[in-house]
């Protein structure tokens, strides 16, 4: 068998401008009922999450001081490079399956299937991540802010066996029995996905118009109270050099971390790089757009320049309100909005108000990162089910136009994950998954500016010969950063996934077959 035969690019291409026909074999066809606004707002609703109010403290404290602002600016040119290539993938080959449907064109089904089995990584165990994050800051919200105790006999029911201790009202820890918020949350994200990409895509604009405007709040009302003087991390240097730090030692959980200086922004970059993952499960929802050729880019690109605006002002006023070496915490937003509160002389009332709204931001944009992740697993399924190396998840609803069993099967592998597993377990997976395929995509590009040169591209990447190469040697620079342990996890994920290709995939490859 041919384990690296192309999928034909004309083939691709068919069933991007005919996808009733060619989906009428795999019953049933996805709706088309997304503009460029809802692109735009999924790729938001992706990349806005816990990233912004988790990593921006800890690049600041260590490695990058005031200048995290441009570690933010060389993390989003990173991911502009991907987001280019992305950008004309999706334009180019506008189907569902995102970096799976175009390694399927330009590295053949092997490559393909890796990729496919690489973004369940990504997308299934990214939302498991961020859907017990949001447990973590709901029961936060209610103890924290509102003053809502919990019985022992509700606490144990706010983590899974494997996560966290849980501390009961005598002061002793034990372990949890199941974290029933996250996996209710993944339900009732199951039931949105499971109604209609419509109003799937209503509810993550409803959810994103929140938490940007909680972001916002943040930036106006810190930026009035900002101290000049935390921007100066250097006071040797001048103009906008002064605010790095000169290279020096700062400590971390007991270990001294040499860092600061350029050194320090640039590791700072890989650090926050992965506040911008998400925005490429936008190129998922290909076959549900009016127009993808022309909204696609838009809704990559768009997001990308939005977010990447919206966390350059978020570092700019939590460093000046807050000196950097206090930002080393897992929650530097609320420090910065106690300092916030504390520098306006606001009354207890508005202060808890004030506190609240944040936390209800975060929610929300926690939630909106759980949909989208969601919606692109469902649909990465849909495509590899379509082309026999996956069973059952290739039939399209027949009232709804959504990947119902897909869904379904994504929903309890993400309630019931997110019941039982830690948050630390998944969360570096995701990172290297979603790296993995931003490598593949920018290859890809590069491979059919070569084999495919007079195919109609929409949209063009410009300068491919040092854009495709540089967003995939960056990305492998960030992955190089990673764990060993999470290298060795990947592996083994790997080889469950070549298992299943063997035991299942080669022998139903519609690609194979048709060969024969």
């Amino acid at each position: 068998m041919d384990l690296f035969k192309k999928k034909p690019l004309e083939q691709l291409l068919a069933e991007a401008n005919d996808p009733i026909a060619s989906e009428a074999a795999t019953h049933g066809t996805l709706k088309r009922s997304l503009g460029p606004v809802n692109l735009v707002m999924l790729g938001i609703g992706a990349i806005i999450g816990a990233g912004i109010f988790s990593l921006t403290g800890t690049a600041a404290a260590y490695y990058a001081g005031p200048g995290i602002v441009y570690s933010f600016v060389l993390g989003g040119i990173l991911c502009a490079l991907a987001g280019l290539c992305y950008a004309e993938m999706a334009a180019m080959i506008p189907v569902s399956g995102s970096a799976y449907a175009y390694s399927y064109a330009t590295l053949g089904e092997l490559i393909a299937w890796i990729i496919g089995w690489d973004l369940i990584l990504e997308y299934a165990f990214g939302a498991v991540t961020v859907a017990v994050s949001w447990s973590g800051y709901f029961i936060s919200l209610l103890h924290k802010t509102l003053g809502i105790t919990l019985p022992d006999s509700l606490l144990v029911l706010t983590q899974g066996p494997w996560g966290d201790l849980v501390t009961l009202a005598n002061g002793t820890q034990t372990h949890g029995v199941w974290n029933v918020p996250a996996s209710f949350v993944a339900v009732v994200v199951s039931a949105i996905l499971y109604r209609g990409m419509r109003e799937s895509a209503l509810a993550n604009n409803l959810i994103v118009a929140v938490k940007v405007v909680i972001v916002i709040s943040f930036i106006l009302l810190g930026w009035s109270v900002v101290n000049h003087a935390n921007w100066v991390g250097d006071p040797s240097a001048s103009g906008l050099a002064s605010l790095v730090p000169p290279v020096g030692p700062s400590t971390r959980a007991g270990e001294t971390i040499q860092s600061f200086g350029w050194g320090g922004v640039l590791t700072g970059a890989g650090v926050v790089f992965f506040a911008y993952i998400g925005f490429d499960a936008v190129s998922t929802t290909a076959q549900e757009c009016h127009n993808p050729t022309r909204d696609l880019p838009i809704g990559i690109l768009g997001s990308l320049v939005v977010c990447t605006g919206l966390y350059i002002l978020v570092a700019l006023v939590l460093t000046g309100v807050v000196p950097y070496a206090e930002l080393g915490v897992s929650d530097p937003v609320a420090v910065g909005i106690d300092r916030i509160v504390q520098l306006r002389h606001w009354s207890p009332g508005a202060s808890k108000i004030f506190t609240f709204l944040v936390k209800l931001g975060a929610l929300s944009g926690l939630t909106s990162v759980i949909l989208v992740m969601m919606m692109g697993q469902t649909r990465v399924f849909y495509a590899m089910s379509k082309d026999g190396l996956l069973p059952w998840f290739s039939r399209a609803h027949p009232k709804f136009g959504t990947p119902y069993k897909a869904t379904v099967l994504t929903g309890a592998f993400v309630a019931v994950a997110g019941g039982l597993l830690p948050m630390s377990l998944v969360g570096e997976l995701v990172s290297i998954g979603t790296l993995l395929a931003f490598v593949l995509v920018c290859a890809g590009v590069f491979i059919l500016r070569f084999t495919h040169p007079v195919a109609i591209r929409p949209f063009r990447v410009p300068a491919f010969w040092l854009v495709a190469p540089l967003g995939a040697i960056a990305c492998v620079w960030v992955m190089t950063g990673l764990p060993r342990d999470t290298w060795i996890r990947l592996i083994v994920w790997l080889v469950i996934g070549f298992v299943i290709y063997g035991t299942y995939g080669r022998h139903h490859s519609r690609l194979q077959k048709a060969k024969k």
